[in-house]
């Protein structure tokens, strides 16, 4: 049972919930760069919410199921198309034997989450399936690549048509507002750069990846240089190097960094830092306490799993 793929977008890699207990080696997290619709992907399947599903992005792509399968496609910035036919993504749906799945590219977005029930059958390297190519863990699925899955018994034909609204989406806008813990060196930086962090606007690169996601805005001004002793980093930490324009940590950033970091993305708002497009889309800022990000964290999770409405019957032989 596998899926073949066809043709293959920009970045297609198989990713899980991640890896941790290994940044003190030198490897980062990995993982999904939008965790909140690799976790609605899998639930809608009937899946743990961390298995491994495939992550595209950034253009289209096509595969062909080998095998009748119960699969859900979640994120934003693309268009689902089986046997030229339109479905929503965000909703369970059967594909048979020798049908055809298209992905295609449209504006608004830049990740798709393509989950099969029963989970893929992919590598694992340090207990996660996620890929990671700078480390040597796995590469790029390619055209002609057999993407294995691993269909469960007694699988749940019942989910098919069953959704997750809009309204239990992250709330990804042409301009958004990201919240961030203010960091541990934002005294770093003068006064004016700080106002100028959480007032004024900046896009997203072009120069931007798993890694990091380059920002480009103000420019942030630094108290005696960008440099300090190298330290540990995390998953949207917000660095600021010598040219005073801020990067975002993304699930491949290096873990650790000797830049000064400014803030710290909060993780419920990290989907909306990567569904940014480059050159097109706006972010600003506005910091929050920690308790504060817990609790929203705590209230998105919540969401997805009370979100999930029981199926339509319009969709159920999908």
């Amino acid at each position: 049972m596998s899926l073949l793929v066809t043709q293959a977008a920009l970045a297609l890699t198989v990713q899980d919930s991640g890896r941790s207990g290994y940044q003190r080696f030198g490897l980062p997290e990995s993982g999904p760069m939008d965790w909140w619709a690799h976790w609605a992907a899998n639930l809608l399947v009937g899946n743990a919410p961390g298995a491994a599903c495939l992550e595209l992005g950034f253009s289209d792509a096509v595969l062909r199921v080998e095998s009748e399968m119960l699969f859900a496609v979640c994120g934003a910035g693309y268009r689902l198309r089986l046997n030229g036919r339109e479905l929503p993504l965000w909703m369970a749906f059967r594909a048979r034997e020798a049908d055809e799945m298209r992905l295609e590219k449209t504006p608004g977005g830049n990740w798709v989450y393509l989950a099969a029930a029963g989970d893929l059958l992919t590598p694992a390297w340090f207990g996660s399936q996620s890929v990671y190519p700078r480390g040597g863990m796995g590469r790029p699925i390619t055209a002609g690549d057999r993407v294995p899955t691993a269909r469960k018994e007694g699988i749940g034909w019942q989910l098919a048509g069953q959704s997750l609204p809009k309204a239990f989406h992250p709330p990804c806008q042409a301009e958004n507002v990201i919240r961030v813990v203010p960091g541990p060196h934002e005294d770093r930086f003068t006064p004016a750069s700080v106002e100028a962090f959480y007032r004024s606007p900046f896009t997203v690169s072009t120069r931007s990846d798993r890694m990091g996601y380059r920002l480009r805005g103000p420019v942030m001004v630094h108290h005696g240089g960008a440099d300090l002793v190298s330290q540990g980093m995390v998953i949207g930490e917000i660095q600021v190097p010598g040219d005073g324009q801020p990067i975002v940590m993304m699930p491949d950033h290096p873990t650790t960094g000797g830049y000064t970091c400014i803030a710290t993305v909060i993780r419920a708002d990290l989907p909306l830092v990567a569904q940014s497009e480059p050159g097109v889309s706006e972010i600003r800022f506005a910091p929050v306490e920690v308790s504060a990000a817990q609790e929203i964290y705590r209230n998105a999770l919540a969401g997805i799993d009370s979100g999930i409405q029981p199926k339509e019957d319009l969709w159920h032989q999908l």
